[in-house]
Parts: structure tokens; C-alpha cells; sequence
């Protein structure tokens, strides 16, 4: 009987150890699964007979016929075919079309399998509205590059979310200005969209923080990925490098949404940020007191990653076209810093 109760103890034991460990290795491996980056579905590139559909999920297109037909020609003269959404130059306020004749256009463009980009025509402010209504469902049979920046940063964030790369460049309305001298925003769109290797070398800076990092790409409009916090669409930005630009804005606004984005975690686990345009700046009555530089990395003392300005990206002629979702290679010192997007 001895042997046999100790036995019995013996072997709970084992099973309560084998259960212990087993325990262990299980959530060892979540925590593994859960940190590990996720690399992001690439849409295809594009090549000569594609079809690029130009839709307008925002601003109102109201006198802006030109710089649709300017659109069309130019991805004419790279070969390419052109459809232009059937609500496009409709008008509803603000918007280009009710919230539903919006969402259809970028729907209709999203479940057909025949285009591969699909081009807004310009920001503004309305993406968020038809956001939660879109159905991704076709859209991951066939997966299609998004293509746009301020505005369309609410349609970046989900587009990451539901984990596809996307891209942050040029849009129709960009065409307002004369190809010349939008020459490198047009020919670093070109090279995105037909998989030529991207990558940059931007001018110093004495606030640069200097250091190197690896890692996806996110971010865009400063207000957009303000405005999505607290939602289902806010980024996630642990192990991921952070671009930020933005126009119109007061430099405590700036301020106050680094302050907001910081005490929601977003920088906890960023491994660096890249910092745009950050475009005409509005003067308050009581002046900030220090550039917008200095107030960005004032606002980020805290940590320790690479902060590197001066990327041509954002509400200025020079915007350069970025892969949001995909790994860059990032070196910054304060004579120049370096970014590498990988293949």
C-alpha cells in the first residue's frame, strides 16, 4: 500500500511538472509569435497594360477636371491603363460626393480583380468617414497598391492593419504643378509602382538623433494618426519606424498630438522616426518659443531611437514616394541620414 500511494504521488507530480513546463513553452511561444514582425503582403508591381483606377475618397474635386486628364496621361505614357471612379467629380459640401457614392467608387476599385493601383485623386478630409463601411474581402484575393498621403493616411493605417503594404506618394491633384518641377516626386511614384529599389539620402540636421534601426515603415499625416486613436484603426508601431509630416498646423498643436500619441504608448516600442514636411506653419499670438525640430525632439526625449528630419515627403512639391508596411534600413547621423527600403 506504501508503494502504491507513493507511486500515485510520484506520478501527480510528473504530470503537475510536465503541466508546469508545458505551460512555460506555450506562452514562451505566444510571446514569440506575438513580438515576432509580421512581413506584410506585397501587392503586385506594376508593368505595361495594367490598370490604375483613380477614385476621390475626401476633398471635393470642385474645377480640378485638368489635373484628372494630367493624371490619366501620365500613367498613359508609362504604359498603363486608366479608369476614373463614376462619382469622382460629383459634389456634396465638402465632399467629392455623398459618403456612400465615395465608398462605392473606392469599393468598386477595391473588389476588381483587373486593377492593380488604385490612385486617389486628392486628401483633404473625408476618408475617415467611409472607413468602417469598406469590405476587404476581394481585396485580399487581390491585393492592389493604395496610393496617396495626408488624408488618405486613415486608409494607409487600415490597409497595414488588415496587412498589406501600401503607398505613400503623389496624387492626382500634385499635377497642378508642372512636371518639372515635381521631377523626383513623379519619378520615385514611377519607380515605387513598377518595383524599382527605393532609397534616399537626406540632407543633415543638428537636431538629428543620430543611431541606426531596421524595421517596417508606417505613419503619415500627424492629425490622421491622432484622430485614430482609441480606434480599431490606430497603428500598431511596436518594432517599426515612425514618419510623421503635416501642414497648417499651430506649433503647440504639433506638440499637444506628440503629447497625446506618447501617453498612448505609440513611441514605447519604436525603433525610430523619420520626420516630412511639416508645412506652413501657423503663427499663434503667444509664440512657441523654439523651431519645430527642436520642439519634436524635445517632445521624444525620452527615448532613445534615431530621429532623423528632412525626408522630401508630405505637403511639398518634393515628395518622395514611400512603401508603408515595408522593412527600411535606417541610418542617422547629423551630416546626412540614410534610408533603404528592402526587397
Amino acid at each position: 500500500m506504501y508503494i502504491y500511494i507513493m507511486s500515485k504521488i510520484a506520478l501527480t507530480s510528473l504530470l503537475l511538472c510536465v503541466v508546469f513546463f508545458m505551460g512555460i513553452t506555450s506562452t514562451t511561444a505566444q510571446n514569440i509569435i506575438v513580438n515576432k514582425p509580421n512581413k506584410l503582403i506585397q501587392p503586385p508591381y506594376l508593368k505595361a497594360g495594367d490598370t490604375v483606377a483613380i477614385v476621390a475618397p475626401a476633398g471635393i474635386l470642385k474645377h480640378r477636371t485638368d489635373e484628372i486628364e494630367k493624371a490619366k496621361k501620365l500613367l498613359e505614357s508609362w504604359g498603363l491603363n486608366t479608369i476614373v471612379g463614376n462619382h469622382v467629380f460629383n459634389q456634396n459640401n465638402h465632399f467629392a460626393g455623398t459618403d456612400s457614392e465615395r465608398k462605392e467608387d473606392l469599393q468598386n476599385a477595391m473588389d476588381d480583380p483587373k486593377i492593380s493601383a488604385i490612385w486617389s485623386a486628392r486628401g483633404g478630409y473625408g476618408t475617415v468617414r467611409i472607413l468602417d463601411k469598406l469590405n476587404y474581402t476581394k481585396f485580399k484575393k487581390h491585393p492592389k497598391w493604395i496610393i496617396g498621403y495626408s488624408d488618405i493616411t486613415a486608409l494607409h493605417n487600415q490597409v497595414n492593419l488588415e496587412g498589406f503594404e501600401s503607398l505613400h506618394a503623389m496624387m492626382c491633384t500634385s499635377l497642378q504643378d508642372d512636371n518639372i518641377s515635381i521631377k523626383e516626386t513623379i519619378s520615385t511614384f514611377k519607380d515605387a509602382l513598377f518595383g524599382k529599389p527605393l532609397a534616399y539620402t537626406l540632407s543633415g540636421s543638428k537636431n538629428n538623433r543620430t543611431g541606426t534601426a531596421s524595421g517596417q515603415l508606417v505613419g503619415g499625416n500627424l492629425t490622421i494618426l491622432h484622430t485614430m486613436l482609441g480606434s480599431k484603426t490606430s497603428l500598431n508601431t511596436s518594432g517599426k519606424i515612425l514618419f510623421i509630416e503635416e501642414i497648417g498646423e499651430y506649433e503647440y498643436h504639433i506638440d499637444r498630438m506628440l503629447q497625446s500619441l506618447k501617453r498612448a504608448g505609440y513611441f514605447d516600442n519604436c525603433k525610430g522616426v523619420i520626420v516630412g514636411d511639416i508645412s506652413k506653419v501657423r503663427r499663434n499670438t503667444t509664440a512657441w518659443g523654439t523651431s519645430v525640430e527642436q520642439l519634436i525632439v524635445d517632445a521624444l526625449s525620452e527615448y532613445n531611437f534615431p530621429i532623423a528630419f528632412n525626408m522630401p515627403a508630405g505637403h511639398e512639391k518634393d515628395n518622395r514616394a514611400m512603401i508603408f508596411g515595408r522593412t527600411i534600413d535606417l541610418v542617422v547621423e547629423k551630416e546626412k541620414s540614410i534610408i533603404t527600403f528592402k526587397n
